[in-house]
């Protein structure tokens, strides 16, 4: 089953976000690329035998301008020796033997060339695979704190855009600077043995080469360090935009969104622009240098020709072998640039692998053999920020089986409460289960005991029966069945065509209150110990809510259970009710206590009758 959950709702990237700055310079190319070279280590191997068949394709493919050189310089001897003699006598067999010289070695080095294009392609496949391997597994790794911080699209950019980045550079630029580097030292090699004279005319493009691409780079580099950055903002505003589609309609909000849009997409497209543009300038300007070498050493050879120096055949080996050696030059220059993005879209990957991790808890083994359900929260302290604590010095004790509903207005803690419960973040203090500290088991044990039922629906891309029966093995139908008739579910999926094997996706007319039914009914197959109920009820209508409740009452009985809710009508025949208010309890008790009471719950109740006052008035009937 896909793991995208396209129909999910309200859910868009958290807020905050990562903050985009705009730093001249990328923090640390160097480590970044020391951290790329961890991934590549396992593969040094076929790195080596690629470079290996590059390297000697290269020195091949280097030797045959030379050979060519040699054809024509025995055309100008039978020529010289015709302008002598009157008898015009070519050496048939030496031009015979050089061009099957030139045909082996042409062949060879398009065959070594073929073979490293192929190993590099695998090992860019594996390295690929393992970076984004690292990823999934580093998210399943990062406290909830990190997801607070930073978009969703933000760290979409760096599993899809700036992997790329770096598949691109593995699979193009090493080749290209290892053949480069081999044809600039083989090419210098061979042109100093063939004629010096000429060879230092060629080179005198090198340092001013050089020169220029410093000067490029210099300007270049904070460009690329921006685009990335506004890739994955504007992934993060598409994301957004995108799973909260609906929204955007209903307030009319299609315009204010495009302009959002438009102005991501300005500081990207003039990032970029700078950054291609800076790049783009640098191989006309290594023409031009290489055009002006042209020229010298046609001048200069020409002189030495007359002069008897050097043959005809030499000036046409060096024009080939100052065209082989300034292409390398101009490749490189431009890999410069290649390299810049790459360290960013590495700097960027890094930076996420480096994240601080959640403890490693493989050591706490402690499991209950039977549990009862008695929760204690002991001292709890909790904010988000260390500025702004949310949860103070918060006591409770709950009872096994009880029902507690948690009230209060927004920002009171409610969910927060609920998150500390099932380990989502660290806090101060401790939260005891029959008497067992938390902290002292596994996290992902603490929430096995916890089903839970929130107000977002999360339904994955797949059949109805894999969402219902998510991560949970060996489910019968019978269970299944019974399951779903007590969510009042199982009349609709009996009406479907595929029954249990319809497929869910963003295409799929289910409404807001199937989804939560699908949702709850869950729950009640996961059959945890105890529940987590977060306005589990809001997305439905009265008569649902009605029969939802009555299901709830079914699945909560003999299990403690936390229901946070805002409707309190839902919520009258908990066991207790903790009020919440800025982080503490400021009362508890059954709903007809605290209506009784007429304190801050009192309060929050008929706030929400005042209009009628026909539900209080029931209830107190």
């Amino acid at each position: 089953m896909s793991k995208n959950p396209p129909t999910q709702t309200n859910r868009g990237p958290m807020p905050g976000g990562r903050g985009m700055g705009l730093g001249d310079k990328p923090k640390n190319f160097k480590k970044s690329f020391k951290e790329l070279l961890k991934y590549l280590k396992p593969q040094r191997f076929l790195i080596i035998l690629a470079f290996t068949c590059a390297v000697v394709g290269t020195i091949f493919a280097i030797l045959g301008p030379m050979f060519l050189g040699d054809i024509t310089s025995n055309i100008q001897d039978a020529y010289t020796n015709y302008q002598k003699t009157g008898k015009l006598i070519l050496n048939f067999d030496a031009i015979n033997t050089i061009g099957i010289w030139l045909i082996v070695i042409y062949a060879v080095s398009s065959t070594l060339s073929y073979l490293q294009s192929f190993i590099m392609a695998g090992v860019n496949a594996r390295i690929t695979y393992q970076l984004r391997s690292s990823i999934s597994q580093k998210i399943n790794k990062l406290p909830l704190k990190y997801f607070d911080k930073n978009t969703y699209g933000d760290i979409l950019s760096r599993v899809t855009n700036d992997v790329d980045t770096i598949s691109q550079t593995l699979d193009t630029s090493l080749r290209t600077i290892i053949t480069s580097v081999t044809t600039i030292i083989g090419v210098l090699i061979i042109m100093f043995v063939i004629c010096w004279q000429l060879t230092l005319i060629a080179i005198v493009s090198v340092p001013v080469s050089i020169i220029v691409a410093a000067f490029v780079v210099k300007f270049s580099q904070k460009y690329y360090r921006r685009q990335q950055e506004r890739l994955g903002e504007i992934d993060g505003h598409i994301e957004e935009i995108y799973s909260a589609h609906n929204i955007v309609k209903v307030f009319n909000g299609e315009q204010k969104a495009l302009d959002e849009f438009d102005a991501i997409n300005h500081k990207l497209y003039k990032n970029s622009f700078m950054a291609q543009f800076l790049s783009g300038v640098m191989m006309p300007i290594m023409n031009f240098i290489g055009n002006v070498s042209y020229v010298l050493v046609c001048i200069v050879g020409g002189g030495l020709v007359v002069k008897g120096t050097i043959k005809v055949g030499v000036i046409q080996s060096f024009l080939i072998y100052i065209r082989q050696f300034n292409q390398p030059i101009s490749q490189i220059s431009s890999i410069v640039s290649t390299l810049q993005s790459t360290a960013a879209a590495a700097e960027r990957v890094f930076e996420f692998l480096n994240e601080e991790e959640q403890v490693d808890e493989s050591d706490k083994k402690f499991k209950f053999k039977t549990i009862k359900g008695q929760v204690d929260f002991e001292n709890v302290n909790f904010g988000y920020t260390p500025d702004k604590v949310i949860i103070k010095n918060f006591n409770c004790n709950i009872k096994p089986g009880q029902k507690v509903a948690i009230v209060g207005p927004t920002g009171a803690g409610k969910t927060t409460l609920v998150n500390l419960l099932m380990r989502f973040y660290d806090f101060d203090g401790d939260i005891k289960i029959d008497g067992h500290s938390i902290k002292d088991m596994n996290r992902s044990y603490v929430r096995k005991l916890f089903g839970m039922v929130l107000q977002d629906t999360w339904l994955f891309e797949g059949t109805l029966r894999e969402n219902l029966v998510y991560n949970k093995k060996g489910v019968s139908q019978k269970a299944l069945d019974e399951a779903c008739e007590a969510a009042n579910i199982l009349h609709f999926i009996k009406t479907q065509p595929q029954g249990y094997d319809m497929f869910v996706d963003e295409e799929s007319n289910l409404s807001q209150g199937q989804k939560q039914l699908i949702t709850i009914a869950r729950a009640m197959i996961e059959d945890a110990p105890m529940l987590i109920l977060d306005e589990a009820t809001s997305s439905v209508d009265t008569r649902t809510e009605e029969l939802i409740q009555a299901a709830m009452d079914k699945l909560t009985k003999n299990r403690t259970s936390f229901v946070i809710a805002h409707r309190l009508s839902t919520i009258k025949n908990a066991d207790m009710i903790l009020v919440m208010r800025d982080g503490n309890i400021v009362e508890s008790g059954t709903h007809k206590q605290l209506i009784n009471k007429n304190g801050f719950y009192a309060e929050l109740y008929n706030s929400q009758f005042s209009r009628t006052g026909l539900d209080y008035l029931a209830d107190e009937n």
